[in-house]
């Protein structure tokens, strides 16, 4: 792997080259081959306000992951991205970071809000589904499997009138399905006129919330099939994530899929009887942050096998995240083996600690953050990197 650049960081009160810097690691690390204890660690990154602001890289993230490869660009140290956004599949995203960050990243090294969604396709692999969000939330659950899979914008599109606001929205593009999906087409292949609902998958943020509440009050108060009247069971509901805000491009937070989540709930509960039934997935939940810990052993697994080590448990897990409610939230319900490190990139910029979610470590960028982790395990091995 060639590093696309050499730019200014600093240690302590020591300006270094990243290249350099980078070099030092990687040979420093390398002088204890021998030493697997080196591998008794791995690192979790949020994306948004920590690796990245919209497409934009921040705290120096590009030099911080460059220190977790060797001066070949190999991987090092075991790390993923944990982060609860998402609307398109595993592995476009890793090519995404990869040309954005300037390192190779494997599509296992990704986990977002959706990707538990996979462990339902038993449930639900022939049952039509309808999913919602920007991006291609239809073609991330056909890649983990589902056959039966509409977007919000298809399935809403074989329904006249479903959206009674839509001759207003001029703003609307067309979705590139709509070329080879007419409704007519739509109707053949999956009998939405007939078939019932019994799923909905919210897997990225909503674009249209007006229409795509409409739609699933429709879909979940009538059982799964709109315009025939109230009906029983209510198809389940999932949703990816159940962030309020989220650092997006602009200064400000943005509202995220628990706020779309909110008012659903509130609409729905308004006009229907019993309360909507629901399923939340995504950070803080205990359960996001376990399966990250068995990816990571077995990115530890990859890294150890091809120098023919021998593997270790993980003794530390470091979760780097800008969002106290979330990021560190979950790691303190989740417990060992965890440490929660919070930048001041993103939602969180305060001077001190956060009051309701204080993290193990408070620091201002994610360059900081690695510095502090490879500084602190390196101690356990008498190994110096800087």
């Amino acid at each position: 792997m060639r590093f696309l650049s050499v730019m200014k960081v600093t240690f302590g009160r020591t300006r270094v080259s990243s290249r350099l810097a980078g070099l030092v690691i990687a040979r420093s690390l390398s002088n204890a081959t021998l030493q697997s204890e080196r591998y008794d660690f791995g690192i979790a990154f949020d994306i948004d306000g920590v690796i990245l602001r919209g497409r934009t890289p921040i705290g120096g993230s590009p030099e911080a992951l460059r220190k977790l490869y060797d001066d070949s660009g190999s991987l090092r140290i075991p790390y993923l991205f944990l982060t609860n956004g998402g609307g398109i599949p595993e592995s476009r995203r890793a090519q995404e970071l990869t040309r954005i960050l300037g390192v190779d990243i494997l599509p296992l090294q990704v986990v977002q809000g959706h990707s538990p969604f996979k462990n339902l396709l038993n449930r639900y692999e022939n049952e039509l589904i309808v999913t919602v969000g920007k991006g291609e939330p239809a073609t991330v659950m056909s890649e983990y499997g589902f056959r039966k899979t509409l977007s919000i914008d298809e399935y809403s599109s074989c329904f006249n009138d479903i959206d009674p606001l839509a001759p207003y929205k001029h703003w609307f593009t067309e979705q590139p399905f709509l070329k080879n999906n007419r409704p007519e087409v739509m109707q053949t292949k999956y009998n939405v006129l007939s078939d019932k609902v019994k799923a909905a998958f919210v897997v990225s943020d909503p674009v249209d919330w007006s229409r795509d509440i409409q739609v699933l009050c429709d879909i979940l108060q009538s059982g799964g099939l709109p315009g025939k009247g109230v009906g029983d069971p209510q198809p389940a509901l999932y949703f990816a994530a159940d962030d309020l805000e989220y650092q997006a491009a602009f200064p400000c937070e943005r509202l995220g899929m628990g706020a779309f989540r909110i008012a659903l709930e509130s609409i729905y509960n308004r006009i229907h009887h019993p309360p909507l039934k629901y399923t939340s997935y995504g950070k803080p939940n205990p359960s996001v942050f376990k399966n990250a810990e068995v990816i990571l052993k077995q990115l530890q697994s990859y890294i150890l096998e091809k120098q023919e080590e021998e593997i270790h448990e993980l003794e530390t897990i470091y979760m780097i995240g800008d969002n106290p409610s979330v990021d560190i939230n979950g790691v303190q319900q989740t417990g060992k083996p965890w440490f929660s490190i919070l930048t001041r990139t993103g939602v969180f910029r305060e001077n001190g600690n956060h009051a309701q979610f204080p993290a193990d470590l408070v620091i201002d960028t994610v360059e900081e953050a690695v510095d502090y982790i490879l500084r602190k395990e390196s101690s356990k091995i008498g190994v110096t990197i800087f």
